[in-house]
């Protein structure tokens, strides 16, 4: 028997088929009638001559049609590849034309996207969401009710790639990650055996081309759970979906988080009625833990890549307090370990390079063998985070080893003085970089955003520093920006914040 994932959702309508399964734009669906539109998909795609290993690229928000793709091409064993919606069109033109894909969906928002760019894209087989369909497309709609609702053979499986989900790419090009059926059921295991039960209905704000998104999915349909989605993060909508929607646990970035603590319900909500917040992508500030654990809900923070099909160690509120800067110990289904420049392995408390070893580990980058090969390692995936182990296990990520700054002899880890800078009062974001510096080689700047109607000097924010950081730590150089450049993901872009301010 082959792991399929379009299987989980055919078993689960089988056995659970009017349970709910998920609630996306004011729209309600059963585990039966979801499954029911993933075989409409698949039919009417493998009508259309799609075959197994073919590529369907979707550019749009969270909408059914995605779990239709992901679902229906599962069946077929065909490859699903979502696009980051967040990307410029030549950007866009060049994920799609990398996978070859056969097909595009696209989403009413990104009409303009793909009018720009389909003189150039690979393929002009483009179907669009909504009733307004421009003259270069079809109607996703009209193609969907031509499927038959009858089960298709299942087709494919265990090691063959389900979705190639492409890279923030804060180094260069994006790569394509090709993650199999066995990867994600392996990760819904992981989740399970590592969390325990986490309530039957899931929130989830952030979008489904991100792997925090995309994981948990499986894990819902095998374990029986109701989805919440938001088409795109809003906040009033996420409130009200926590208050009336019997939330039980929720997926999250950071920068959800400090928006979540700075509206005026933070203070009258009943979070202890939410078992977990899950929060992935970038490090959560002890002091943000610290306030939603005196409200009684446990943020557990999560350290993953889209090449392991998501988290790989987490940390829960208890532990993230005690063993401050930590992300936590493997997850139950991976091993880790730090290894020196030669590959050796360094001891307790020492700094190496952090690798992984999982049982949902991505198959390797699309077309792209020679950054496979640099990746995976006798079967560990080089993460390129620096980081430190503790004596119980306990994992903590200093940085990303490209990012490392070197002043006069001593490496420094920005992050370790991001977190820092952040718990000052008027600081609502920062970006640590290293700029050229002729006495120490280089030197710590960091480009702060202030919160609304907050002042601060370099001068204040450098002695408040004195305590709290080593002087080789502590900004030489301090800027005021308007924002800091992220992914979509949440992750600094420091490739951009050295070409604004490497100076």
């Amino acid at each position: 028997m082959q792991i399929n994932i379009g299987s989980f959702l055919t078993k689960r309508a089988q056995h659970s088929p009017n349970m709910e399964a998920l609630v996306i734009g004011g729209l309600r669906f059963t585990y039966k009638e979801l499954n029911e539109r993933s075989n409409r998909l698949a039919n009417a795609m493998k009508s259309a001559g799609i075959e197994p290993g073919d590529r369907v690229a979707y550019l749009g928000l969270n909408e059914t049609e995605f779990f239709d793709l992901y679902f229906g091409l599962g069946k077929l064993g065909a490859i699903l590849v979502p696009v980051n919606f967040r990307l410029a069109p030549p950007e866009v033109l060049y994920i799609i034309n990398n996978c070859e894909a056969s097909k595009v969906v696209v989403g009413t928002d990104f009409f303009p996207v793909i009018d720009a760019i389909k003189g150039d894209l690979c393929t002009n087989s483009i179907y669009a969401l909504g009733d307004s369909i421009p003259e270069w497309a079809q109607s996703y709609s009209d193609f969907l009710a031509s499927g038959s609702p009858d089960e298709p053979v299942h087709v494919g499986g265990d090691d063959d790639t389900l979705t190639i989900l492409y890279t923030s790419g804060t180094t260069g090009k994006p790569k394509g990650a090709e993650l199999t059926h066995a990867g994600y059921f392996h990760e819904a295991v992981n989740l399970r055996a590592t969390l325990g039960d986490v309530g039957t209905k899931m929130l989830m704000p952030l979008p489904l081309f991100h792997i925090g998104a995309l994981a948990p999915v499986p894990h819902c349909v095998q374990f029986g759970m109701t989805m919440v989605f938001q088409r795109a993060f809003d906040p009033a909508e996420f409130l009200q979906l926590l208050a009336t929607e019997n939330i039980s646990w929720f997926g999250s970035v950071p920068q959800v988080l400090m928006f979540l603590r700075s509206v005026p319900q933070f203070e009258t909500f009943d979070w202890s009625s939410i078992r977990m917040a899950l929060v992935y992508a970038a490090p959560v500030p002890v002091t943000l833990i610290k306030e939603f654990a005196e409200k009684g809900m446990n943020v557990r923070q999560l350290y993953g890549m889209t090449e392991c099909t998501g988290p790989a160690a987490v940390i829960d509120a208890d532990k993230a307090i005690v063993k401050a800067g930590s992300t936590g110990p493997a997850m139950f289904h991976c091993d880790i370990k730090l290894v020196d420049d030669k590959g050796e392995e360094v001891p307790t408390g020492e700094l190496g390079e952090l690798l992984l070893l999982t049982t949902h580990p991505m198959k390797g980058y699309w077309n792209n063998p020679e950054a496979t090969a640099s990746t995976i390692i006798d079967g560990w995936i080089h993460s390129g985070d620096m980081a430190k182990m503790d004596e119980d296990g306990y994992l903590y990520i200093l940085d990303r080893k490209k990012d490392m700054i070197i002043s006069g002899g001593e490496n420094i880890y920005p992050a370790e003085v991001e977190d820092t800078l952040l718990s000052h009062p008027a600081i609502a974001d920062v970006g640590v970089i290293g700029v050229q510096d002729e006495k120490w080689g280089e030197a710590v700047k960091a480009v702060i955003v202030l919160n609304k109607e907050q002042s601060l000097t370099q001068d204040e924010l450098i002695e408040w520093c004195r305590d709290k950081l080593a002087r080789f730590k502590t900004p030489k150089q301090v800027v005021f920006a308007e924002e800091i450049p992220r992914t979509p993901t949440g992750k600094i872009l420091k490739r951009i914040l050295r070409d604004q301010y490497n100076q």
